[in-house]
């Protein structure tokens, strides 16, 4: 799947809150590297593994997961032939314990749980390592009873500070040196044991200058009356780092020896931390395990989007089961985006494993691909427009699609003249249709909602919205078209009722009204302002025009109406037409003479003579009106 679709989807942004779930680096790690799979049976198995543990932690709410921390990059260390220091044996050995303990909580838990307690049959329980560490390092270091020799030196080491103590004791203690001492305690300094002298009198005392305070007022010396133990200190203390290095040395051998059972286990214990977290989330949301299927069926009841918080108002979406199209329509900030997402996040979710905000009833299908178009792209490095880039995304999404895929287009042909968008949008929901896909889109065009209301396979849908507060209600309505509601927006905003009126009438017959301005507006003198402008066409009853629509004549019936249409006679019927498809062939008095009955043209000889007969009373003709009826003998000749 693309990355843009994580991206506009924020599916990364739900992975990073399931990750915090996770106890160790092992568990991160894993989410981290996690993947929608396209694979239903791998979809299933992974919402099984999560909804197992999530019985497991609503049954006994917590899970030994301790000490499973930093042990991968200790292993690697171990592999390198680096010999661990006292700190990181005990995170082996924490680690080791936690296996042993995971594999303990599983025994039992078969009925709760059996795909995950069959993954403890892979731990490697190594209890024996895990006691020689354990017996070996006390307190981040190597202890005493390590090994004999390393308690022998010790035990001299410890013997050979207490001389050193003492005569250092007796030295401050000495009336002799008390003008010189700074501080009359023991410090001990890089290692050796010292006395605080005053800077000034560091020439008379004998011994070694250690170290000098900051301010240079005090310095550390080791009075040469102890400097033969000091030297023997120093032995036993190198004499003790080769032992401990020994012992060490010995665990880390010990670990390698094993450190192929203990990357399995690193392995197992990884996944549990993932799926444990899975759990852990599906619990603070609330989730389900929704129904699965590979046939692009989706059904979700009572949806939410897993980012969103607060108050929000659940989602009832299906598609897939009598139609596989889907147009959203409704005004602007309405939430049409907002189900476009939430399918599609929600779709990303099931398939990595996670449980969905939903309510019992949920289906979902698992598809190969899921992309979307949603948002401005506009690149400035390739100086693409914001309708360039989309068109480019289309261009790659329909290339890439095919019967298993999930199509999500927000306003999709927007960005360019709205009859060619219109067609284009058109064209391509027709053409991923035909390849079998999945599509949901979102659109104001008309064109677009004829067209899904014509097709056999597509649905319209509609987002409410509150006329009276002007606030969205975020439902969605399935089998309905919604409208933009821009008039009645700007009615509530205060546009004059004229104006709306106009727009309205704009709307239904595409005619405009090019009435000259008023004169105050433009400040023309009125002997200007009453002027013909130059081309203009005054239009007369009688008058001949040439229709430039049908390439030819015929004759106006009624003068233009506000809306500069007039009433022409022509091909033996009345049409409207705007003047500004007519052309003036022939006025009127010029064809005909001054007093001539102009009606006569547009009654025929037949009407004139039955309109005669009924004035002057004619009872044959009152008989054939009565056999025959009247429109009837309009037409006889």
């Amino acid at each position: 799947m693309q990355t843009q679709t994580f991206e506009k989807l924020q599916y990364n942004e739900l992975k990073a809150i399931v990750k915090d779930y996770c106890v160790s680096s092992l568990g991160k790690k894993l989410i981290d590297n996690l993947m929608p799979s396209g694979n239903k049976a791998t979809v299933e198995n992974r919402l099984v593994e999560t909804s197992e543990a999530r019985a497991l932690i609503d049954y006994s709410g917590t899970i030994p997961l301790q000490g499973i921390t930093h042990i991968e990059n200790i292993i690697e260390k171990v592999q390198k032939d680096i010999i661990l220091d006292a700190e990181l044996l005990t995170y082996v050995a924490a680690f080791l314990r936690g296996c042993r303990k995971i594999k303990s909580y599983m025994k039992d838990k078969t009925f709760y749980a059996p795909t995950l307690c069959s993954y403890s049959l892979g731990i490697e329980e190594l209890k024996v390592l895990e006691d020689e560490i354990e017996e070996t390092i006390r307190n981040n270091r190597v202890d005493d009873s390590a090994s004999g020799t390393l308690k022998k030196i010790r035990r001299h080491i410890a013997l050979t500070e207490g001389k050193i103590e003492e005569r250092l004791d007796k030295f401050l203690k000495s009336s002799q040196n008390k003008m010189y001492i700074q501080e009359f305690f023991i410090s001990k300094r890089q290692g050796r044991l010292t006395v605080p002298i005053k800077a000034a009198y560091k020439n008379q005392v004998l011994g070694t200058v250690v170290e000098a305070s900051s301010k240079g007022s005090t310095v550390f010396i080791e009075p040469s009356a102890v400097s033969k133990y000091t030297q023997e200190l120093l032995v036993l203390k190198s004499e003790e780092a080769i032992e401990e290095y020994k012992v060490l040395s010995y665990l880390t051998g010990f670990i390698l020896e094993n450190v192929e059972q203990i990357k399995r286990n690193i392995e197992v214990m990884g996944q549990y931390d993932m799926i444990f977290a899975k759990a852990k989330y599906s619990k603070a949301i609330d989730g389900i395990m929704p129904k699965v299927n590979d046939c692009g069926k989706i059904s979700i009841i009572g949806g939410r989007h897993p980012l969103l918080k607060g108050n929000v108002t659940p989602l009832d979406f299906k598609i897939g089961e009598g139609f596989r199209g889907l147009i959203i329509t409704g005004p602007n900030a309405g939430g049409k985006t907002i189900v476009l997402k939430t399918v599609g996040l929600l779709t990303l979710a099931m398939q990595s494993g996670f449980q969905v905000p939903a309510l019992e009833g949920t289906e979902l299908s698992v598809f190969d691909k899921v992309f979307v178009d949603i948002g401005d792209d506009q690149s400035l490095e390739n100086a693409l427009s914001t309708f360039s880039s989309h068109v480019k995304n289309l261009a790659s999404i329909i290339n890439q699609t095919n019967h298993s895929t999930l199509l999500l287009f927000d306003e999709i042909g927007s960005g360019t003249e709205p009859s060619e968008g219109a067609a284009l949008a058109i064209a391509i929901l027709e053409e991923v249709y035909q390849k079998g896909a999945i599509t949901l889109a979102t659109t104001h065009y008309g064109e677009i909602k004829n067209f899904s209301a014509n097709h056999p396979d597509f649905e319209n849908a509609a987002m409410k919205f509150n006329n009276e507060t002007l606030e969205p209600l975020y439902k969605l309505i399935i089998g309905k078209s919604g409208e933009s509601n821009a008039l009645w927006i700007s009615k509530k905003m205060g546009i004059q009722e004229n104006v709306l009126k106009r727009a309205r009438a704009y709307m239904s017959h595409k005619n405009y009204d090019l009435e000259y301005v008023n004169q105050s507006k433009i400040r023309m003198p009125r002997e200007v302002y009453n002027k013909p402008i130059e081309g203009d066409q005054i239009f007369s009853t009688g008058d001949k025009v040439f229709l430039t629509q049908y390439n030819d004549y015929g004759i106006i019936y009624t003068p233009k109406d506000k809306y500069n249409n007039l009433v022409v006679f022509y091909d033996e019927k009345f049409i409207e037409v705007n003047e500004k498809q007519l052309k003036l062939e022939i006025k009127a008095k010029e064809l005909y003479p001054e007093d001539y009955d102009l009606n006569t043209l547009f009654i025929s000889y037949a009407e004139r003579k039955l309109e005669k007969d009924i004035s002057r009373g004619s009872k044959k003709t009152l008989k054939r009106i009565k056999k025959y009826g009247i429109e009837s003998l309009k037409k006889y000749k």
